[in-house]
């Protein structure tokens, strides 16, 4: 297959990296191209693209990042998985109920709409409880269970089976499951999408200075007042000054008073950040439909990530199945495209919503790891039904973006070139694996595997309707957190 526009941009720069890391073969290599390129040009022919090795055979990173889930609540019962702890095929493990003094156990949940809990950095030191994982009924008790009447909080504890989500598990068996996926940080979803981005979250005084910026869990968000509170370097910077083209795709759009349906403002985080606009690259972040047509069109650029409106993003109490038909539709255009031969698509959820886990999150830094969360990787080069055990954050997204098209270079001040105050380069810690694990590049790329958005036979109740993908409305929920 032909290279495309957007793919030669990625070609030229790892070719320029190469030839700094081996100048006698870049001379020879240069010298050539200056004889054969004006012949063949006289004669109108294209010289045929080098064929690509390894990591560099994806051409396409495509990040799509759904909300608040734990592991256990989606993958918690996956064969193979380290998941809920079971004898004799019942969950051996329980969480204390403060409220009645019973432990409950996770139970089988085939509810469309769940309730989640609180969040937030305090909530997920309680919920680990020092490596016990059993705050999660006490956590949701105090968040929900504040006034006389009768309260209900043990839903934490419910998780979905295979026919309850069975595209997702679908997903998991054809191709990887990363089942030691961890939020980068201990915190919610604002401060998630923080360091989904740029492998940070901080608080910056002088929005104009990256050097004055702290690490925080709960740091400032945009404001009319202060647009850009985001001072330090995300990747976007590498990526555009290493000519790697990039789009970060919203969900029917940015929320606002004329569009109350779009992507709110907390997982919108992009245009804060000072890097993008000073590089003017603030026309990336676009609608959704942009990608659909994209993809369509085989003009997808080298990096993608794709965030939701509310009613598509499974937060709580959003409807599972409206979320799963939004992300298989999004798959599926991928798979349907010039594009999937060189793809990988990374999916995940961006925080655990106060859903139970039993993963000891591994300490990292100040800011996490926070609570385990389920990922997939979905590509024509990842191991068929491959189970990966590996540490993983989603630093180790950026991490394989860096391996791929930027020759290894992190988010790093040191060699950068745009200094910040940024304690560690997350995406150089030991404990990270690497998601090119997931992979096998010596296998020939796999065919796609279109899915119906809307599954007829789940489980889920209500009962879905054929029509699950199409605009419904959306159940009574707690605003985007």
């Amino acid at each position: 297959m032909e290279a495309g526009p957007y793919e030669w941009k990625g070609l030229q720069v790892r070719f320029r990296l190469r030839f700094v890391m081996y100048p006698a073969l870049a001379l020879c290599a240069i010298g050539a191209m200056s004889v054969a390129q004006p012949a063949a040009r006289s004669q109108g022919v294209t010289a045929p693209a080098p064929a690509l090795a390894g990591i560099h055979k994806i051409q396409h990173v495509i990040i799509i990042m759904q909300e608040n889930r734990s592991f256990d609540s989606y993958f918690g019962a996956y064969p193979g998985a380290a998941g809920i702890p079971m004898k004799g095929g019942k969950p051996s493990v329980c969480v204390p109920d403060p409220l009645t003094g019973k432990c409950v156990a996770p139970f089988v949940d085939h509810k469309d709409q769940n309730p989640g809990a609180p969040h937030r950095d305090t909530d997920s030191v309680a919920d680990v409880d020092g490596g016990k994982m059993d705050g999660f009924i006490a956590s949701a008790e105090k968040g929900r269970c504040t006034g006389t009447h009768k309260c209900v909080a043990d839903e934490v504890m419910g998780y979905h089976v295979r026919s309850d989500i069975p595209n997702y598990w679908a997903y998991a068996k054809h191709f990887a499951l990363d089942d030691h996926m961890f939020e980068s940080v201990a915190s919610w979803s604002f401060t998630s999408h923080l360091a989904l981005v740029s492998a940070w979250a901080a608080k910056c005084p002088d929005p104009t200075n990256p050097m004055g910026c702290k690490s925080d869990l709960v740091p400032r968000d945009r404001t009319d007042n202060v647009p850009e509170p985001f001072a330090w370097t995300d990747l976007t910077y590498l990526l555009h000054k290493n000519h790697i083209s990039w789009g970060y795709y919203l969900d029917h759009g940015e929320q606002s008073t004329t569009n109350p349906n779009g992507v709110p403002k907390i997982w919108n985080v992009m245009p804060g950040f000072t890097d993008v606009s000073s590089d003017n690259q603030a026309g990336n972040v676009k609608p959704l439909n942009d990608f659909m047509n994209q993809a369509q069109k085989g003009t997808l650029p080298a990096v993608s990530w794709i965030v939701p409106d509310q009613q598509d993003s499974e937060h709580p109490s959003a409807l599972v199945s409206t979320g799963q038909a939004y992300v298989t539709n999004i798959i599926n255009a991928v798979m349907q495209s010039s594009a999937w031969n060189s793809s990988a698509i990374f999916l995940a959820w961006d925080d655990w919503g106060g859903f139970y886990d039993n993963a000891v999150p591994p300490v990292a830094d100040s800011l996490g790891y926070g609570i385990r969360v389920p990922a997939l990787v979905i590509s024509p080069y990842a191991k068929t039904g491959y189970i990966d055990p590996q540490t993983l954050s989603f630093d180790a997204y950026l991490k394989f973006i860096e391996d791929d098209f930027l020759g290894g270079q992190r988010i790093d001040p040191a060699t950068d070139g745009r200094p910040d105050s940024r304690p560690d380069v997350r995406e150089s810690l030991s404990m990270l694996g690497s998601l090119q694990q997931d992979f096998n590049f010596s296998q020939a790329p796999r065919p796609p595997m279109t899915l119906n958005p809307c599954p007829p036979n789940t489980t889920l109740t209500p009962k879905p309707p054929p029509t699950c993908n199409k605009q419904v409305r959306l159940p009574k929920h707690a605003p985007a957190s």
